[in-house]
């Protein structure tokens, strides 16, 4: 669909306006760079004081302004529509084009010039560029909200995600600094207890952040490396072991005793700590976990596997966003940053893999992983982009 842009043409000869007004009615310009078309719509005043007017109540997008009018001049337009801080590409037609007259405009806002007269090719050339230089504004704009927006929505979890647990601490901080309870400490060690496992779940908050902005910073240069992944999938495995056994999990691993890939050994190990300690933690207590390791000619596969609460269809659809987290019944005492899946996804991706999910609700879910093993070259080009496709670390 082209993009229809309205111009307005300001000259005191009839003759010059519904000239440039047929050019542009019937013109069409091609934008590859910007993947559009661009068309025009014309309106026509005849002095400065009625451009004010139409700028006002029709505000385009383009203004071609002559510079000698009755009245009020072109420039003292310029002016004004500075002063009044309307934001107009402006581009001043005139048969006395000086140095002077160029500079002052230019001071005032103005884009371009064009010299009368000029013929339609002169006309849709200065166009072209205007309409290329209106949408690059636009997408710029566009992608400032966007990161505005963005970073307000993280405050907002962030805060969110920090508050609930300090107002907790705080509380029972409270209660035990005044001895509500009695002066027997032991009466407070449950107190204590919920304390230490909030602090726990802010400081890995803390701690993926620290990460996820290293990494995007590209403070951290990637190494890439032949990589057994069979044996990262086990010290993984070992990582979770404690917390596993605390509820008599089991973990299994299933593979061979070999599979090799290039990789950055962090950004594997990210990935297998992140699904297996979700495996765990989403989990029934007495609960199994299995991590299978395998391959084909072009990908490294790994599946994890639990037999835990599980998810509704609607729930996995938002699985890989920052920052969410499947709040419900069963998950409303499991703490989590919410950056652990969408880290995962992020990885994989660069990795020019992709990651699926099935799940049960109340039986179980599993992920599965595929990496391009042999993408080395590819991933050497890839470290030299900015890192912000990628964030970082366990959940």
């Amino acid at each position: 669909m082209a993009e229809l842009f309205k111009v307005l043409v300001v000259d005191d000869e009839p003759g010059m306006r519904s000239g440039v007004a047929r050019i542009l009615n019937d013109c069409c310009i091609n934008l590859p760079e910007m993947k559009t078309d661009v068309r025009f719509t014309v309106s026509e005043a005849e002095s400065a004081e009625q451009g004010i007017e139409l700028i006002e109540s029709q505000k385009p997008d383009i203004l071609l302004l002559d510079h000698k009018l009755p009245g009020m001049t072109g420039l003292e337009l310029l002016i004004k529509l500075t002063e009044k801080k309307i934001d107009i590409l402006t581009v001043m037609m005139t048969a006395y084009a000086s140095l002077e007259t160029a500079v002052e405009a230019t001071k005032n806002g103005a884009y371009d010039f064009l010299a009368k007269p000029f013929s339609p090719a002169e006309l849709k050339h200065l166009m072209r560029k205007g309409s290329s230089r209106i949408l690059y504004k636009r997408q710029a704009r566009s992608l400032a909200e966007e990161k505005k927006k963005v970073r307000f929505e993280f405050i907002s979890v962030l805060a969110h995600e920090l508050k609930s647990p300090l107002a907790a601490i705080q509380g029972y901080l409270n209660i035990i600094h005044e001895r509500i309870l009695g002066n027997d400490l032991e009466v407070y060690d449950t107190m204590i207890e919920r304390s230490l496992v909030r602090l726990e779940g802010m400081k890995k908050l803390i701690f993926d952040l620290l990460d996820m902005t290293r990494i995007e910073s590209e403070q951290r240069k990637r190494e890439f490396a032949n990589i057994n992944i069979c044996e990262h999938a086990k010290k993984a495995i070992e990582t979770s072991a404690l917390a596993a056994k605390e509820r008599d999990i089991t973990i299994n691993f299933n593979g061979p005793d070999n599979v090799a890939m290039n990789g950055d050994v962090l950004e594997i190990d990210i990935i297998l700590n992140n699904l297996i300690s979700n495996a765990i933690k989403y989990n029934k207590d007495n609960g199994k976990v299995d991590v299978d390791i395998s391959s084909n000619d072009n990908f490294v596969i790994i599946k994890v596997s639990d037999t835990g609460i599980g998810m509704k269809d609607d729930e996995m659809k938002k699985l890989f966003r920052d920052f969410v987290r499947i709040k419900n019944e069963q998950t409303r005492n499991i703490l989590g940053s919410g950056l652990g899946l969408s880290t995962v996804n992020k990885l994989v991706q660069i990795y020019e893999g992709k990651v699926s999910v099935q799940s049960e609700f109340s039986k179980g879910t599993c992920f599965t992983v595929e990496l391009l093993k042999n993408s080395h070259q590819n991933l050497k080009e890839e470290s030299e982009l900015p890192a912000n496709k990628i964030m970082a670390k366990t959940e």
